[in-house]
């Protein structure tokens, strides 16, 4: 009698989170996007060409080679590039999981609507964050084009770095989903930009971590941008060691708890 009883609970349980139908969010965001927000995933595009055009090939003739810490040296657009995709990656989905969420939780009330469906709050992640990771795929195969057409991608390897940047793009998209599902005014948005803006300066972006002091260097190695930029990079460059995987861990922890949370809250706020 105990087996029967549960087994249907657990089950209503389930089904109560997750009706297996994230794709009709991914629907209506890919509508929304042809019809009003084209020109904002654009520009998200240049974005990261135009500093490497300004940054890469104008401020690097001063600065010339940098060497690697297996001690080959390549130009400064070859170093930075990679770093400017991975920012890329970072951008587009947290402004999806972030600023977009934030209006469709806030004022477009989309997610009740959403909820009062089959739909539980796991496919609304799901959808939400797989539309993140369409635009990030985007991103990455239109920047990785330019690479190879200005000869910086220096291995057979910087294939890999399309699925790397969609596994940043998750990690970035879950985590932020979950902490906007916390905020309740513009205000207290503005915070993911005080974060955002330190991890794409400091993180070994435009420079090695290396002319940073050791403590810092190891408050940075803690920041998720900076496995993001040593994954892509080393895929790019050619430079693979073991530390690869520990960076591909540190994103998969960073999307299982991002889900989690992003679950339980969107359960909390519009269901419980």
């Amino acid at each position: 009698m105990t087996t029967t009883t549960t087994e249907p609970t657990h089950r209503a349980t389930i089904s109560s989170l997750y009706a297996r139908n994230a794709r009709s969010v991914v629907a209506r965001g890919l509508k929304a996007t042809r019809s009003t927000n084209w020109v904002i995933v654009l520009s998200g595009f240049f974005e990261p060409v135009f500093f490497l055009l300004a940054m890469g090939l104008g401020l690097g003739t001063f600065i010339g080679d940098v060497e690697l810490p297996n001690g080959t040296s390549v130009s400064y657009a070859a170093f930075i590039a990679p770093a400017l995709l991975a920012v890329s990656a970072m951008n587009g989905a947290v402004y999806d999981s972030t600023w977009n969420v934030f209006f469709k939780m806030h004022f477009g009330k989309l997610y009740d609507g959403m909820l009062a469906t089959s739909l539980g709050p796991l496919d609304v992640a799901f959808g939400e964050i797989t539309y993140a990771l369409l635009r990030g795929g985007v991103y990455a195969i239109g920047f990785l084009t330019v690479m190879q057409v200005m000869g910086l991608n220096l291995a057979w390897t910087a294939a890999l770095a399309i699925p790397a940047v969609l596994l940043v793009a998750f990690g970035f998209a879950s985590v932020g989903m979950a902490v906007t599902s916390y905020m309740k005014t513009f205000q207290q948005m503005d915070w993911i930009n005080f974060v955002m803006l330190p991890m794409f300066l400091f993180s070994a972006t435009f420079y090695p971590i290396t002319v940073y002091p050791g403590w810092i260097q190891g408050l940075i190695k803690a920041l998720p941008l900076w496995h993001a930029v040593e994954l892509v990079r080393g895929l790019t460059l050619g430079v693979l060691d073991g530390a690869m995987l520990t960076h591909v861990a540190y994103f998969v922890v960073m999307i299982g708890l991002g889900l989690a949370f992003t679950t339980v809250r969107l359960r909390a706020l519009f269901l419980d």
